[in-house]
């Protein structure tokens, strides 16, 4: 093991560099709206709660959502006052390319500590452009994004046997998302295995009984349902019972590949029994997009089987074949790691073409110059993550009681929306509106007469 700071200097390197990379691939797909879906609009509506001591109220949502009766995120209150110094939807993006790059670093760090500089460099690499966090920084932001370095952190300890660190870097993961108490509980699984039996417990034990509170208490108290709404999207799939034979096969290739890019070495650590729980509860949903590599899914994994593969590299294994391919775990990680950039997100950085003018780029800011800022706007997804920062939002979708002032759709983006933003507005809340702009595929029309 090499002494730690003489790891910091080159995984503190890789960690601003990926940052960069990352920040560099999330605004130049925000300047060119390319926007994956309503995700981003939502949690830069919360912290702008959070940013001005209130409620992180969601309209979106719904009018008056909290989201607190979503998901319990209280942890994305730590870039409110980043936003409240500057308030734009590019803080929100940019925040979680710097918590992913943070994880670079720390993986870094721990893999140059553990395997050398050499190969702890290949590991931190193939880290950086692995496809869980290449999915999220596509699906735009996300809170699990807080969860990486503190997974690796976690993790890190675990390679150490620092159970009392291991305890304390696991807690804050109960805030970052509800379903995170499972991941706090089979590290404790994890920690009793390797003989410290009382913390082990303790951890397995908060994990859920936090859950179990959040879900149960917490999260109904601020929904406007008085549940937990996604406790709907379990009971048909049978999660892992289906893993060789859901018909598309998404699950057993989402196994394959999160362990695959490991060269499947994480399989020979203890450590990888972490992932079981996030795979588990994705297998067992009933929506099928949970299943995939695509979106935000597979980025908490992205840690948990890179620590597992930097400790089955330092493992004294006892089959000769085993000691033999684990010695080159690090080459097959960044062999793998490079045959998957073909066509990754990150790859359209060196494409000249992603540095030209979007094609409707130019009429997406001309009709959001025309929507005065702090109106009440209804829109759909396409330029919703444009609109949140000086307005209030609504979906389409789920508009309620709302009373806008502007209704604001992309007729030609495939998303349903109204062709006829006049008389959406005049049918949808009535009185007389008056159609401001329609090119480029965009309709916005304006009240101009209250009911």
């Amino acid at each position: 093991m090499r002494p730690a700071w003489r790891a910091a200097t080159p995984s503190a390197i890789l960690g601003i560099v990926f940052g960069s990379l990352y920040a560099a691939l999330s605004l130049i797909r925000f300047e060119r709206f390319e926007i994956s879906s309503w995700d981003n609009a939502i949690f830069e509506q919360g912290i702008k709660g959070y940013a001005h001591f209130g409620s992180p109220i969601v309209d979106v949502k719904g009018p008056g959502f909290n989201q607190l009766g979503d998901h319990f995120s209280p942890v994305l209150t730590l870039i409110a006052p980043f936003y409240r110094l500057f308030p734009s939807a590019q803080t929100v993006l940019i925040s979680q390319a710097l918590l992913l790059g943070l994880s670079v670093a720390i993986v870094g760090h721990i893999a140059i500590t553990h395997l050398g500089r050499a190969q702890g460099m290949c590991v931190a690499i193939a880290y950086g452009l692995s496809f869980g966090i290449q999915s999220a920084l596509k699906a735009d932001f996300h809170e699990v994004a807080f969860a990486a370095p503190l997974l690796a952190l976690v993790g890190g300890a675990y390679l150490d046997r620092d159970w009392r660190r291991m305890l304390w870097w696991s807690l804050p993961l109960l805030l970052v998302k509800e379903d995170m108490g499972l991941t706090v509980a089979a590290i404790g699984a994890v920690v009793w295995l390797g003989g410290e039996r009382r913390r082990g417990t303790v951890l397995a034990i908060t994990g859920l009984v936090v859950m179990a509170l959040v879900i149960l208490v917490a999260i109904p108290h601020f929904s406007p349902t008085g549940e937990w709404q996604y406790s709907s999207s379990f009971g048909e799939s049978r999660g892992f019972l289906t893993v060789l034979t859901d018909a598309p096969g998404r699950k057993l290739l989402t196994l394959l590949i999160t362990f695959g890019i490991t060269g499947m070495l994480a399989f020979a650590s203890p450590w990888a029994l972490v992932a079981l729980p996030t795979l588990a509860v994705r297998f067992a949903a009933d929506k099928e997009f949970y299943w995939g590599t695509d979106w935000h899914y597979s980025l908490v994994l992205m840690p948990i089987v890179f620590v597992a593969l930097i400790d089955a590299m330092n493992r004294q294994h006892r089959a000769p074949w085993l000691r033999a391919y684990a010695a080159r775990g690090a080459a097959v990680a960044l062999a793998f790691a490079a045959a998957m950039q073909l066509n990754s997100p990150l790859s359209v950085l060196v494409q000249p073409s992603t540095y030209d003018s979007a094609p409707r780029a130019a009429g997406a800011r001309e009709v959001i110059a025309l929507v005065p800022k702090g109106s009440k706007v209804e829109t759909d997804i396409s330029l919703m993550s444009h609109l949140v920062t000086d307005h209030t939002v609504y979906w389409l979708g789920a508009v309620g009681n709302a009373n806008p002032s502007y209704v604001l759709f992309d007729t030609s983006g495939g998303l349903g929306s109204p062709l006829d933003a006049v008389a959406y507005g005049e049918t949808k809340h009535g009185g007389a509106w008056k159609l401001l702009y329609s090119q480029d595929g965009y309709q916005l029309a304006r009240r101009v007469e209250s009911p």
